[in-house]
């Protein structure tokens, strides 16, 4: 049976800057936190290994087969709405196949923990499409916050900037992630779904997958899967079971339920998160100037998604 067509949010209409923000959606940026964050040096472990297009590609069939399953168990249909799937196609393409090509092969040529930074420079183009496109106001509050969070980003960028004059393509196909997610999130506020966030999910991660699988087929190596040691073995299973699956199915919601400004400040403690862990797993030095970007980072959440609320209770 086919459930009702959900009614996403009325478009281009921004929440004003004294909403309370939804409680569900503080709980999904905080797990998404620890399990995207986490997955950085995980993913690190796998392409040490394999080659990216053949890492990738079990990722995406393990993320789009186990969303599938889930909708399935709870009982609803997989059939595209007619009039979703050519934004689907698109979406999926900008923001998913662009999104796990670039930082994969990225990721192959820089160290995990400041990867993720460069990737993550994704809330300031995300917030300024989002104005443009969304007509979204960008709010005192979230001015504020993503400047306070992109100055951590600069913070820990600073050294590697002299490392990165000698191996510009990593930080290139990583700025050319960070564009790509926030291309896609933003048109994935701007569409009217008639999918919800889990069979949304579900369709992005196969159709997105399909020329990743097709690449590792012609462009990869997929024997390379048979070279995994047993901490890159490890990290292949986490980063395509909890990240792919359960991560996806969170981001969409978030998108679903936030600003799309909003969503993509509230991303900013994924890259903490990747440079602590990559510190801890991989043994990625850190230092003072990793502590002040926590203190930024942390302060420019709250100030994002915290502040306005007890502002508006006074």
């Amino acid at each position: 049976m086919t459930p009702p067509a959900l009614t996403p949010p009325a478009l281009p209409t921004p929440a004003p800057a004294f909403e309370p923000l939804p409680r569900q959606g503080y709980f999904l940026l905080a797990s998404l936190a620890l399990f995207w964050g986490t997955n950085w040096p995980a993913m690190k472990l796998a392409v040490a290994d394999m080659d990216p297009w053949t890492f990738r590609a079990i990722c995406f069939v393990a993320g789009a087969g186990g969303l599938m399953l889930v909708a399935r168990v709870q009982g609803l249909s997989l059939k595209i709405p007619r009039e979703d799937l050519k934004p689907l196609i698109v979406t999926a393409f900008v923001n998913v196949t662009c999104w796990q090509v670039f930082s994969a092969f990225g990721l192959t040529m820089m160290a995990a923990g400041r990867a993720s930074i460069i990737a993550f420079t994704m809330p300031l183009w995300a917030s300024i499409l989002g104005v443009f496109f969304l007509k979204e106001r960008m709010t005192p509050s979230r001015v504020v916050g993503l400047a306070l969070g992109l100055l951590a980003l600069v913070i820990l960028l600073a050294p590697e900037f002299g490392r990165l004059g000698g191996a510009p393509w990593g930080a290139a196909m990583m700025l050319a992630a960070a564009m790509s997610w926030a291309a896609g999130t933003v048109m994935l506020k701007a569409i009217r779904w008639r999918m919800d966030a889990l069979r949304l999910a579900a369709w992005q991660l196969a159709i997105g997958g399909l020329p990743v699988v097709a690449g590792s087929l012609f462009l990869g190596r997929p024997e390379s899967v048979f070279d995994l040691t047993t901490p890159g073995a490890l990290g292949a299973i986490y980063a395509a079971l909890i990240p792919m699956i359960y991560c996806h199915w969170a981001w969409f919601k978030i998108v679903e339920l936030f600003p799309a400004s909003v969503a993509a400040i509230g991303t900013l403690a994924i890259p903490v998160v990747g440079l602590f862990s990559s510190a801890l797993v991989l043994g990625e030095p850190l230092g003072a100037a990793d502590l002040v970007a926590l203190a930024l980072v942390v302060t420019s959440l709250f100030v994002v998604m915290v502040l306005p609320s007890l502002m508006a209770r006074r």
